[in-house]
């Protein structure tokens, strides 16, 4: 049952003179589970009467229960903020805090936290970085220091388990498919999640021998941390569901990791993540961080997408809860494909392969920036991207020499795009080893990960006479070029196994793109 909260109870809420302290204003924020209302200096969080599965309000008992819970768990990383459980009452024909009647509805009363200070916000202004990291790091280090891992709360990192979480999620995810979250996204994080389970299955149940399954957070993220010069507090632990706290120490930070990227800040997530582990003692944590990092950002696609169709609090918390979630679910989408690291996956062919076609659709697939041999050749040369030169115009666009400029340009501008922690997909034939060397020894240098997809057609020659007579197409290459372009073309025989795969580009772009990202998500490490 999802309902919504009851109209004069919601009138209550939202008026002033409703509080014992009488702020000035109360402001209200809408969650897919929660309303809460920051009425300075105090905050009070209403449970609303859902249940999604994973999580049940649905009755006035559970939601006492569990605003009991969220006040008596959270006294761990955030004493002195939780203040304890209000009822709320019915008087008559309206409602009171704390007064005799029958308990309409339970609050958990709050202190005020100055906005100023939330992580998240301090990233934002450029007030955060690497101190603070070092403080929530060490607390959060002592903090899962001090949690047993009992056989009941280890048990939730064996495979078995993992299951329980990962499958909810994809089942009760299907429905946002087409509005949030597209199709290929959907297979390629969940064959990524099988393709984990199958080949590191050994390391999670070293993890369980260990002992680094135990009673953690569970919500760990920029927005539930406050940071002082004077205090750190870490808040709104999961108090509603015990396995989704019981986690992998790994799998908990994974979540801040995950929200720093979001944030645009992976060195900071990075940062963070190997001091923990070294905190820890902890060698194998970051082993571990693509596959938690991708089901940290799934699970808020999740929940935004929660949040955009079942309970938004108006349209425009709609449109913002959606784009929201299309965002991590694109993140989750890219831990699957690339780790978490950035990677240039450089996609090439013979002409008229459909290379151009596929990175396009693989590009607004993943969110990657796009870097074309086309487009940047023309843009070299000072040629209108739409004009097709003469015989002789053409012969010197395609001279070696500016050819070999065209590539250095590209690999040039995508090691500094990987530099600044983005992944991009390069648009070319890459037709000589030459070419491909000097990707190799760019990127290889620079210590980022790169991959190369061979796209063949056997319907080339088609695609090249169906050129013939256009006039709004970037490449020049037309029928007549067929035979000087392919006698150039030498096949990337030389390439390591791991580096390089072909794709046979049959069907709609769409399809294509789909396959090749499933092969990404699924690759051996």
């Amino acid at each position: 049952m999802n309902e919504s909260l009851d109209p004069g109870l919601l009138a209550f809420l939202r008026d002033p003179a409703s509080y014992p302290h009488r702020p000035r204003e109360v402001r209200e924020i809408h969650t897919h589970a929660s309303l809460v209302l920051v009425a300075p200096p105090l905050v009070y969080k209403i449970k609303k009467p859902v249940d999604f599965g994973f999580l049940d309000f649905s009755t006035l008992e559970k939601r006492r229960l569990c605003c009991l819970r969220e006040v008596e768990l959270n006294s761990r990383l955030a004493p002195g903020v939780y203040l304890g459980v209000e009822p709320v009452t019915r008087e008559g024909e309206g409602y009171a805090f704390g007064g005799g009647g029958p308990v309409a509805e339970y609050a958990v009363k709050m202190a005020y936290l100055e906005p100023a200070g939330f992580l998240a916000a301090r990233i934002k202004a450029g007030a955060a970085g690497g101190p603070e990291l070092e403080r929530v790091a060490r607390t959060l280090a002592d903090f899962y220091q001090k949690q047993p891992s009992p056989p009941d709360v280890a048990e939730w990192g064996r495979v078995a388990k993992l299951r329980i979480s990962t499958d909810e999620n994809f089942a009760q995810t299907r429905a946002f498919i087409g509005k949030t979250l597209s199709a290929a996204a959907f297979e390629a994080i969940r064959a990524f999640t099988e393709s984990c389970y199958e080949r590191r299955g050994p390391l999670f149940e070293r993890r369980v021998a260990q002992g680094w399954i135990r009673d953690c957070h569970g919500d760990l993220h920029l927005d539930h941390i406050h940071v002082t010069d004077s205090a750190l507090h870490i808040y709104d632990c999961i108090e509603f569901n015990d396995r989704l706290r019981h986690l992998d120490v790994a799998g908990d930070a994974a979540f801040l990791a995950m929200d720093l990227d979001h944030h645009g800040r992976p060195e900071l997530a990075r940062l963070f993540i190997r001091r923990l582990a070294d905190l820890l003692g902890d060698s194998e944590m970051e082993d571990l961080m693509d596959y938690y990092k991708c089901y940290r950002a799934y699970v808020r696609g999740k929940v935004e997408s929660l949040r955009a169709f079942v309970e938004s609090g108006g349209d425009g918390g709609r449109g913002e809860a959606a784009a929201a979630a299309r965002c991590y679910f694109q993140l989750a989408l890219q831990y699957a494909v690339a780790g978490c690291s950035p990677v240039a996956l450089a996609v090439m062919g013979r002409v008229a392969a459909g290379k151009s076609t596929l990175a396009a659709a693989l590009s607004r697939e993943l969110g990657w920036r796009l870097i074309s041999s086309d487009v940047r050749r023309k843009e070299l040369a000072g040629v209108p991207l739409h004009q097709r030169g003469d015989a002789c115009g053409r012969r010197m666009l395609y001279a070696p020499e500016m050819t070999a400029r065209t590539y250095e340009s590209m690999i040039d501008d995508a090691a500094a795009a990987l530099a600044a922690g983005q992944c991009v997909i390069l648009d070319a034939t890459f037709s000589s080893r030459m070419l491909r060397e000097r990707l190799r020894d760019t990127l290889g240098d620079a210590h980022v990960k790169w991959i190369i997809a061979e796209v063949d057609d056997a319907t080339t020659e088609h695609r090249l006479r169906q050129r013939d007579g256009r006039g709004d197409l970037v490449t020049d290459a037309r029928s007549a070029d067929m035979a000087m372009l392919n006698s150039a073309y030498e096949p990337p025989d030389e390439l390591p196994a791991g580096t390089a795969f072909h794709t046979c580009n049959l069907g709609e772009p769409d399809e294509v793109s789909a396959r090749v990202i499933r092969n990404l998500a699924t690759a051996p490490d």
